[in-house]
């Protein structure tokens, strides 16, 4: 079996703007962290990204390797590396403004056949990029999970009820889906996220997570079983990144707990309440700590009090 994870989507350099008007500059983009959190978990993790051989892009390659990310061959075929702009409130919520391009170069091929291939955010529907994503995960599909996050960027991803259509597509395709409360209600302001949330398991998925913020998180499984879990009162630094922490950690829980791998899709259906209750729990302890300190840095193994991966 496989010991790998393949990650598609973009990796970018964030200028987070703060609220007392100083601002810093570091790698960043939802996928790419979601490949480093994988990476701080002891994970195997390659990243098909699209970024430039300017200045960014040699940050951000060195960034993920000093995580332990290997880019995949093709990725640094950008005329120019992206770069977002996050501006933090009052509250460390961010406001995002984007300037990126997003394209899989015909050349990029994973080293080794991955157990699960995770995309999300931009990378997942943004043209030209997004046809050459939903094809390669469905190739994935016959010997990998495949996990989504869409990771809503209104600012980029326009129309709502067009962005929802193209979103649909990735989540056709997926074995599981994480999405935040406030993505569902900026999809669809008009439908209630339990609805959506149901719909979205008819078309495919076994598992969808929602995450609630400081509220916690919720499983929704195919056979219309709810669990939830609350979150820990703490003192919020930024929240850039915890999003993308919690996905690395659900991916990584279910791995522990041999839920992943195509051989395994028809289990995901009835995966135990104590399996989900555990992995979903620990996903919201790794979004706390993300989110106390700044820079989106996940926890390690280590800092979870577990022990590293053989």
């Amino acid at each position: 079996m496989s010991d790998h994870a393949l990650v598609i989507g973009e990796a970018l350099m964030d200028v987070v703007i703060r609220r007392d008007g100083t601002s810093t500059e570091h790698p960043g983009g939802s996928p790419a962290n979601v490949a480093i959190g994988l990476a701080r978990l002891g994970r195997q993790a390659e990243l098909l990204a699209w970024i430039g051989l300017d200045d960014h892009g040699r940050l951000i390659r060195e960034h993920l390797e000093s995580a332990g990310v290997t880019l995949v061959r093709g990725s640094e075929s950008a005329i120019h590396t992206p770069v977002a702009t996050a501006v933090l409130d009052d509250t460390g919520a961010a406001d995002y403004d984007f300037d990126l391009t997003w394209a899989v170069s015909p050349n990029a091929a994973p080293t080794r056949k991955p157990l699960v291939v995770h995309t999300g955010s931009l990378g997942a529907i943004l043209p030209p990029g997004g046809n050459d994503v939903l094809t390669l995960l469905e190739g994935f599909r016959s010997t990998a999970t495949i996990t989504y996050d869409p990771n809503v960027r209104p600012s980029l991803m326009g129309n709502p009820i067009t962005a929802a259509a193209q979103i649909d597509r990735v989540v056709a395709v997926a074995d599981i889906v994480k999405v935040s409360d406030q993505d569902l209600q900026w999809l669809r302001a008009n439908e209630p996220i339990n609805a959506q949330v149901r719909r979205w398991l008819q078309m495919g998925p076994s598992i969808v997570v929602v995450t609630r913020g400081a509220e916690g998180a919720s499983a929704f499984l195919k056979d219309a079983r709810r669990i939830d879990v609350t979150a820990a009162k703490v003192e919020v630094v930024d929240t850039v990144g915890a999003g993308d922490a919690f996905m690395a950690g659900l991916i990584d829980g279910l791995w522990s707990q041999g839920c992943l791998g195509a051989a395994t899709r028809d289990d995901l259906d009835t995966v135990s309440t104590d399996i989900v209750t555990y992995v979903l729990a620990r996903c919201v302890g790794i979004a706390t700590i993300t989110v106390s300190r700044a820079g989106a840095s996940a926890p390690t193994r280590a800092e979870l009090g577990e022990t590293a991966l053989s």
